[in-house]
């Protein structure tokens, strides 16, 4: 039983698989496939025993040997030679196939060019034709199963859709609504960028990788939105806002846990859309326009007081005028109406006292 579990174990691990080079191998088996033609159609005639009779010249066959030929080179020529150029595989740069031979891996075929590998191992990936059925929308290259087999049905075609890409590749989720830590409903969306490392683990751990990076992702958005507010007037505090490229650094990592057992690598988690709800957008703007507001306000305060101290000690140093209390109050009461006011100052000329 322990023995069982080890080959389970073993079987997610990738097999690095060293082929034999394709073009070698395939003018061999292009000359030795028309020799056994040549071979059946010439025990034929002999194991017939053809005679022609022309000008007393008789030709005559000896049937077993003619058997022999016949049987070896129909074996070849019209099995094994068309069975032994199955094997034949082409790869492009970063792509790679896995291979099962009798349900059991057998090995991954990686780097570009052209090979020969058992013919009875055939190439496996869950993820061909397949789009993700969640909100995540994957960057491939490979042709969808439907266009596969609208296309044609050659074994050339079939193959191409299973091959796994090992580039860098993107996954770009719809926006998603989730609740911030104070319960706002918020919209947002992230694209992940991310590439295979492990092709068997890709292939046998999971029944579909890209669906299962997309779920993960969306599980992983809403386990770090959960964690922060949407913003934060606190400089110290961390907000999905204003600490964008350390929410990206922490959902990257949190991500990458998640698709470990799959064999992805993540190599890039951003934000690309972050913005309340609707239902509360409107209210939240109000409250924005309401804080910068109150801001503006202090400020305008704060300069206007410094003026009016400034002003009151330039006049009483210089000694320009001389005020008592009652008007320093009045002067004080004008300068801020005039600092503070939303409008221009209409002046009011004075032409008698004070009093």
């Amino acid at each position: 039983m322990a023995k069982e579990v080890m080959n389970d174990k073993m079987e997610v691990e990738e097999i690095e698989l060293r082929a034999r080079q394709g073009m070698p191998f395939l003018v061999f088996n292009i000359i030795a496939t028309l020799v056994g033609i040549a071979l059946f159609v010439f025990g034929v005639i002999l194991a017939v025993g053809v005679e022609m009779d022309t000008g007393n010249v008789m030709l005559e066959a000896n049937t077993a040997i003619g058997a022999v030929l016949a049987v070896v080179g129909a074996i070849y020529g019209f099995a094994a030679g068309p069975l032994l150029f199955a094997g034949l595989r082409i790869l492009k740069p970063n792509e790679a196939y896995v291979l099962t031979l009798f349900g059991r891996y057998y090995g991954t075929l990686r780097g570009a060019g052209f090979f020969w590998v058992n013919p009875f191992a055939m190439p496996t990936n869950p993820a061909a034709g397949k789009a993700a059925t969640t909100s995540g929308a994957m960057g491939t290259d490979e042709k969808p199963l439907t266009s596969v087999l609208k296309a044609a049905k050659g074994d050339s075609i079939i193959r191409e859709s299973k091959r796994i890409s090992l580039k860098a590749m993107t996954l770009n989720n719809d926006r998603q609504k989730i609740n911030d830590q104070l319960g706002n409903p918020i919209v947002i969306g992230i694209v992940v960028i991310w590439k295979v490392v492990n092709t068997a683990k890709a292939v046998f751990s999971v029944d579909n990788f890209k669906e299962f990076l997309s779920i993960q992702c969306d599980s992983a958005l809403r386990d770090i939105v959960s964690l922060y507010p949407y913003d934060s007037t606190d400089d110290n505090e961390k907000s999905l806002r204003g600490s964008s490229h350390e929410i990206a650094g922490r959902l990257k990592e949190e991500i990458q846990l998640k698709v470990e057992a799959a064999g992805l690598e993540i190599i890039e988690a951003r934000i690309t859309h972050l913005s309340y709800a609707q239902e509360i957008a409107a209210a939240m703007l109000q409250r924005q326009q309401a804080s910068a507001i109150v801001d503006a306000r202090q400020m305008i305060v704060e300069g206007a007081v410094g003026m009016v101290e400034m002003a009151l000690a330039k006049l009483s140093d210089n000694d320009i005028v001389q005020l008592d209390e009652e008007r320093k109050a009045a002067m004080v009461s004008n300068l801020l109406v005039v600092l503070c006011g939303n409008r221009d100052a209409q002046p009011v000329v004075n032409s008698g006292s004070l009093y």
